[in-house]
């Protein structure tokens, strides 16, 4: 691997450490300010909202500068999101706000992986980033339960600053200003990425005229007979996995009575196993047969239904790292192939802008789902049970879906995994 990819492993690490130790503050800041349930679960679709809504402007703006400046100004973005939250902006609108900095910062942290590396090393590229992001997954969710933990919020905010008066009076509170100063780390690591040779694309002068552009990307991946099969696997995924999180908390206090700081901890555990499972993918997997991994998904779905009847916490742990080890193993090598098909397609950033869109829609479609459910009174068994089915049923139709492809129009699927084969000889 080029030096420049570990200065961009770096930036991404302490960047994703503060967004998860943050979910876990604002989920807490929620519950200290007695806010209804359907609250604290809508922080997910708020997240996801810029996603959804900047998402034919992002790509283009990743393309227009160099990318390590575009992940600075994200991060400086989410600071500034994180102060709201302090000065007393509603959680939800602050939350929104770090969003809009994580929806400017993806595109680029995706799309240097096409410009810096070539297409034979993207899997174990895309396999060590997915399994750096889920270390500071289960870092920052580890960090944000301890520090509005009684423990050591308690030194947090004994800690008493001369001349003037912070105003910081609860746990949360001293979480979200300490997470600034990460933010403020991944920001240094970003202004450390190398330039690519890679020639800038300009934002036209009218942005309104990447709107039909954006569209047309979206259109001509979904017409993709590889493209089509690994956005959609991609989408659900995350749209599944990013709503799994907060639903685990919740699953945590109903089933084993946890607090959040203790219920952070299983959060984790999920992470661990897709670690484990994206950096398995990375050595094993190639790019022509990343299509390969689509029964695991229906497996997921199959597992996350089960949790339902587990109550012990001995048990809970090893099932919840398989059923994130299969999440990583299916996810890595589908990711790596989308990104071949859009880098191919229409160029790295407009590729992930529309990998971003879908997926974070996705997310906002099913957190608003569960969030409803929540203000209307489901429990949280009952909105496990509903992922799992939409997990694997799901699954299923698009693994039919890429069968129906291979036979229909098997001359083109052959034609595009022979481009895979070609770009990675050596998986």
């Amino acid at each position: 691997m080029k030096r420049g990819f570990y200065t961009i492993m770096a930036a991404q690490f302490f960047s994703s450490l503060a967004d998860n130790a943050l979910f876990i503050a604002a989920v807490e800041l929620l519950k200290s300010e007695k806010a209804p349930t359907w609250q604290a679960a809508a922080l997910v679709p708020m997240f996801a909202l810029f996603y959804v809504v900047l998402a034919p402007f992002v790509g283009a703006f990743a393309d227009a500068m160099p990318k390590g400046r575009v992940m600075f100004v994200s991060n400086a973005i989410k600071v500034v999101g994180c102060l709201a939250m302090l000065f007393g902006m509603h959680p939800l609108l602050a939350y929104a706000i770090v969003g809009l900095g994580a929806a400017a910062y993806s595109p680029a942290k995706y799309g240097i992986l096409t410009e810096l590396l070539p297409a034979s090393q993207l899997v174990k590229a895309n396999g060590w980033i997915e399994g750096l992001t889920i270390a500071s997954i289960i870092l920052g969710i580890l960090l944000g339960g301890q520090l509005v933990g009684t423990a050591v919020a308690s030194k947090l905010l004994a800690l008493d600053f001369p001349i003037f008066d912070s105003g910081i009076d609860t746990a949360p509170e001293a979480a979200i200003f300490l997470l600034i100063f990460l933010y403020a780390v991944a920001a240094w690591f970003n202004t450390r990425i190398p330039h690519t040779e890679v020639e800038m694309r300009p934002i036209p002068k009218n942005p309104l005229e990447l709107v039909p552009d954006f569209w047309t990307c979206n259109s001509r991946l979904w017409h993709d007979k590889l493209g089509q099969i690994s956005l959609a696997t991609t989408t659900l995924f995350w749209g599944v996995s990013g709503n799994l999180r907060y639903i685990i908390l919740a699953w945590s206090a109903a089933a084993l009575g946890y607090s959040t700081t203790q219920a952070s901890t299983l959060t984790g555990v999920v992470a661990l196993g897709t670690a484990i499972g994206a950096i398995a993918a990375s050595v094993y997997m190639k790019l022509d047969r990343a299509t390969s991994v689509m029964p695991m998904g229906i497996a997921m779905g199959v597992l996350v239904i089960a949790m339902n009847f587990i109550d012990n916490v001995w048990v809970a742990a090893p099932f919840l790292i398989v059923l994130g080890a299969l999440g990583g193993f299916l996810v890595v090598p589908m990711n790596a192939l989308l990104q071949h098909r859009g880098h191919n397609l229409m160029g790295a950033g407009r590729s992930i802008a529309v990998q971003n869109f879908n997926e974070q829609a996705c997310i906002l479609g099913l957190g608003a789902f569960y969030s409803l459910s929540a203000g209307l009174g489901m429990s949280s068994f009952g909105a496990i049970t509903a992922f799992g089915v939409v997990v694997a049923g799901v699954m299923w139709i698009i693994q039919r879906w890429h069968k129906s492809n291979c036979i229909k129009h098997k001359d083109e699927v052959d034609h595009l995994l022979a481009i895979a084969r070609q770009d990675n000889p050596h998986g």
